[in-house]
């Protein structure tokens, strides 16, 4: 039985859909909603020696995670626990769904395909491969 589900969130629509799934399909299930801040995007403004460019990057990106999540809590009809973690999306994605405990994961795939794939990975490809819990991709 389902009873705890991490929905990763980034503001697009798959990852919407991907938590509509989540909410229909398990309607007691608690869920836990991820927004992933990759420090891999800090770097601009840095390497020209901009002085508090990464914290200034940090901060807005903090600020929009919070609006992420709170955009996503609001399209559902329940309660919903929300984090925010710092790091490799995939990575970050399973390392939280083991230490929350959660039963399941449900991830939005941007369905890329062909050279875009090969050049921009695939998170949720990713988590499918390595994750310790079911995990269902809504594309």
């Amino acid at each position: 039985m389902v009873k705890r589900i991490l929905v990763p969130v980034d503001g697009s629509d798959c990852s919407n859909e991907a938590l509509q799934f989540a909410a229909e399909e398990w309607p007691a299930a608690e869920l836990v909603l991820l927004h992933v801040i990759n420090p891999a995007r800090s770097s601009a403004g840095s390497e020209l020696g901009v002085p508090g460019a990464v914290e200034q990057w940090y901060e807005n990106a903090t600020t929009r995670s919070e609006t992420v999540l709170s955009n996503a809590a609001a399209t559902v009809d329940r309660d919903v626990e929300t984090l925010t973690e710092v790091g490799r999306p995939g990575n970050t994605i399973r390392d939280v769904a083991e230490a929350e405990d959660v039963d399941a994961i449900v991830i939005g795939s941007h369905g890329r395909t062909g050279v875009s794939r090969v050049l921009l990975g695939s998170v949720a490809e990713g988590v499918v491969r390595k994750a310790s819990v079911p995990v269902t991709v809504v594309r």
